[in-house]
């Protein structure tokens, strides 16, 4: 994976990653709350040994060494040192005192670092803790007893209330946080980018295909049904879409000079029905003869969609019933002519790949200016191929979010074995970014006039105040 992929990947699923920091944070800050915060003071303390003011004996002054030392800081946590600390303090017996010290290397002087979830407490233990020490320590030293010598404890530099904890560390704690969350994050996203099988865009066409896509159709949301926004709402990002790709087909028919094309897709319900009609309805509406004929002979559904009679149509021609203008539907006062596919036939191939289908379709050809077939989707069937044998190019429709890349892939594979070249894309039911590229945002129609309208008040309101400074 390129960094560019990378960047794709977290443009596309941020909203994820932005999901895991915040859960990373929030559960660290609740967990930075609740927890008992712990105040650090550190006393300095220079311990010396000297004989009682009363003591006449002679002999000399014992020196306390670095064996010595390191013996009263392990002692420090005993209940020679504990009790008579608690004593001083004023607190319960049994009350846990968390004192420790550091010796010095060159010095008699102690570190004593007192810990205690009040600030002040700790800051009294370690200043008491060196005096309380200096009187324990003859216990653990047999030649001060000997010598009959005691120790003191002068306070180099006295411990002050600590103003912020050491423990918990908020602002690490967060800054932590902010990056485990990222890396989650980020690490979910790639996880679910290569779990995910879905066709999500643009991209995840290309990847399969070299062949254009020639548009991009929206979702269109509280949409139950079949989608007739050509003719029902002919304003809508939905219906611009449908309008380029209806432009972007001419620029194929130039290339493969041919006025037909097979409308399908790799599996159902990727909305290639609803892109038929709409896309007729777009060539109708630029002023072309059009004819849509519904080639799904097996789940038939334009005639339904459309709101016409389809007991009889392409089945009824073909068995030579009717003729084709006998079951051919003019729809609404449009160029758009409807050919429905009739009754369910039991061998819906043969038909479809049969000469009388090829001489209907040659003839068709010569009294329309467009013709647009809709398709059985590709992988449960090949009808999609023969169909193909009579147009002049396939349109693919992908649904966005619905269809699988490997569906997708298999669909392609097997129009590439049989040399059936697909002529673009149309990438269907796309949400959000996807479909940024063919809409116009909160521009819509009519609000260029009024654009126009304000900025022409406000250049006639600019001069009026010009002339009546000039009257003045």
């Amino acid at each position: 994976m390129t960094i560019r992929d990378l960047v794709g990947v977290i443009r596309a699923r941020w909203r994820l990653i932005a999901l895991c920091v915040l859960v990373v944070i929030g559960a660290t800050a609740a967990s930075t709350l609740m927890t008992t915060p712990v105040y650090e003071a550190t006393a300095r303390v220079y311990l010396s040994t000297v004989k009682p003011a009363d003591d006449k004996s002679p002999g000399g002054t014992y020196a306390i060494t670095q064996k010595d030392l390191n013996t009263y800081v392990a002692i420090l946590g005993s209940p020679a040192v504990q009790d008579p600390l608690r004593a001083e303090l004023g607190l319960a017996p049994g009350t846990g005192i968390d004192i420790s010290g550091t010796v010095s290397e060159l010095t008699n002087v102690l570190d004593l670092q007192a810990r205690s979830s009040d600030p002040q407490r700790a800051a009294d233990i370690a200043n008491t803790a060196g005096p309380v020490l200096a009187d324990a320590a003859k216990k653990f030293s047999p030649l001060l007893a000997n010598n009959n010598q005691v120790v003191e404890a002068e306070a180099i530099t006295p411990a002050l209330a600590p103003a912020e904890p050491i423990s918990p560390k908020v602002k690490t704690n967060l800054a932590m946080a902010l990056l485990a969350g990222l890396v989650i994050g980020i690490g979910a996203a790639l996880l679910r980018h290569v779990a995910d099988t879905k066709v999500r865009g643009d991209e995840d066409i290309r990847k399969l295909s070299d062949r254009p896509i020639l548009a991009t159709i929206p979702f269109v949301k509280g949409s139950d049904g079949p989608v007739l926004t050509l003719a029902d709402d002919p304003h809508t990002h939905h219906a611009e879409a449908i309008r380029r790709l209806r432009t972007n087909i001419l620029f194929v028919d130039v290339t493969t000079q041919g006025h037909s094309f097979v409308i399908t897709s790799s599996n159902p319900g990727e909305g290639k029905t609803t892109t038929s009609v709409n896309l007729a309805i777009a060539m109708a509406d630029a002023g072309s003869k059009v004819l849509l004929i519904d080639g799904d002979l097996r789940n038939p559904s334009v005639a339904r969609t459309m709101g016409l009679e389809g007991s009889a149509g392409l089945t009824t021609v073909l068995l030579r019933r009717a003729e084709p203008a006998d079951v051919i539907q003019a729809w609404r006062d449009t160029s758009l002519h409807v050919l429905p596919a009739g009754q369910i036939p039991p061998n819906p191939s043969e038909l479809i790949g049969s000469e009388a289908m090829s001489q209907l379709f040659q003839k068709l050809a010569q009294d329309f200016d467009y013709i647009l077939i809709d398709s059985p989707p590709i992988n449960p069937v090949i009808d999609a191929v023969l169909l193909n044998q009579l147009t002049h190019g396939l349109i693919m429709v992908v649904a966005s979010e619905r269809t699988r890349r490997r569906e997708l892939e298999a669909a392609l594979r097997s129009l590439e074995t049989v040399e059936v070249p697909v002529a673009g894309f149309a990438l269907n039911l796309a949400t959000g970014a996807r479909s940024a590229a063919y809409r116009y945002g909160t521009y819509g129609y009519g609000q260029t006039a009024a654009v126009h309208g304000s900025r022409a008040a406000k250049k006639s309101r600019r001069s009026d105040r010009r002339r009546l400074s000039r009257a003045r």
